[in-house]
């Protein structure tokens, strides 16, 4: 009996290139989730900042003129508050002179 060794030369030529193909396109992909999810991860600490530097403001202008300031921007005026107003909107609501204000910051959707 004969045997015959049949060699499929293409598929052996091409199998290397398709499985780098596919680990390439793989690794593409986590690489693009992982970048989407820090952006997010940013943005979100971004506005975290920014509530928390305002409030943070707010208390020590309390603390040091006895009132809560008047307005966001008496704060920007007075206490070097400076917040992207491109990316960020600031809703800050006074109920009266001794309570604490209500400070929103909201991301601006783009």
């Amino acid at each position: 009996m004969n045997k015959k060794n049949y060699k499929f030369p293409l598929r052996s030529k091409i199998l290397p290139y398709l499985i780098f193909a596919a680990l390439f396109v793989f690794v593409l992909f986590y690489v693009i989730e992982g970048l989407t999810q820090a952006g997010a991860v940013s943005d979100a600490e971004g506005l975290r900042i920014a509530e928390n530097s305002i409030t943070r403001s707010v208390i020590n202008c309390y603390a040091s003129e006895g009132k809560y300031p008047p307005s966001f921007d008496y704060l920007k005026e007075h206490y070097g508050i400076s917040i992207d107003e491109n990316k960020y909107i600031v809703h800050y609501e006074i109920f009266a002179e001794n309570f604490m204000p209500s400070i929103t910051v909201l991301r601006v959707e783009r």
